[in-house]
């Protein structure tokens, strides 16, 4: 029984170490999720409160708490309060990033992935302290789940290639930008009905991605683009010429226009290679 076991955590070792970045967050989310739930249901059994250590991973909308657990701006964005809730975020996960690899890179990914989390809690931090209705309650708000983290992605893919078409079953062909638009819209109108913070803190993560991809696009170095210094590796750090930089925007610009399956074989070839770089 112990052998079985270990083999089976050198198999998902081994799979975790092949796996891309995209596949790692959506990995580490659910691993996250298994572990606090197999905790939660020992601690109950044996009379363990491990409530309290949970909510330690949360993020307070309280500043005093945050000073005192700043790990939870980072935490939270790998929790989620149900597997409804988990399942959502990280099918929504899996389809825009693997959309955004296909056009950006696997750092950039990563960064998003966090910074746009970092900028939802902060939305939600900001929301409970400065705004009337919301600051009565600032003392016992928490935010948990990838949302943010999730929307930035989105966003910011649907920013790089906004006319980019999708056949969504029953209602037919829709343009990227006006996907974004509509989760963004019904996060806005969803405010009053309920968890304002958490919509709110959606709302942040969208922002970031828009100016990160914005910053891209009008040629500066991003200002997050070196946030993940892990994730680096000099010794294989490859460069784009200007030449090839140059046939990737227009490759990106027929896309925009005509779709993905307007590309012929080398185009397709030339965007796959320069994603790898």
């Amino acid at each position: 029984m112990v052998n079985q076991s270990l083999e089976i955590l050198k198999i998902l070792k081994r799979e975790f170490g092949a796996a891309n970045y995209l596949n790692k967050i959506i990995y580490i989310n659910v691993i996250v999720f298994l572990a606090i739930n197999i905790f939660f249901i020992l601690s109950s059994l044996f009379l363990i409160d491990f409530t309290s250590f949970s909510e330690k991973l949360m993020l307070p909308s309280d500043t005093s708490k945050i000073i005192k657990r700043p790990w939870s701006l980072i935490t939270y964005m790998f929790l989620h309060e149900s597997f409804i809730h988990l399942l959502f975020n990280m099918l929504w996960l899996h389809f825009g990033g693997k959309l955004f690899l296909e056009y950006l890179n696997q750092k950039q990914i990563v960064n998003i992935y966090l910074l746009g989390g970092l900028f939802g809690g902060i939305f939600f931090v900001l929301a409970f302290n400065y705004l009337p209705a919301l600051t009565p309650y600032s003392q016992n708000a928490k935010a948990l789940g990838a949302s943010a983290s999730v929307l930035a992605i989105f966003v910011a893919i649907a920013t790089k290639i906004p006319n980019y078409q999708i056949n969504i079953p029953l209602i037919g062909f829709i343009k990227l930008k006006h996907i974004a638009l509509f989760f963004i819209i019904l996060d806005f109108l969803s405010i009053p009905k309920g968890n304002a913070g958490g919509h709110i803190a959606h709302i942040g993560g969208a922002i970031f991605g828009y100016i990160y991809i914005k910053q891209i696009q009008n040629k500066r170095k991003s200002l997050f683009s070196d946030f993940i210094g892990i994730f680096k590796n000099p010794k294989n750090k490859k460069t784009k010429s200007k030449k090839e930089i140059n046939e990737v925007d227009i490759i990106l610009e027929k896309i925009s226009k005509s779709g993905y399956n307007s590309l012929n074989k080398k185009e397709k070839e030339l965007l796959f290679k320069s994603s790898k770089k």
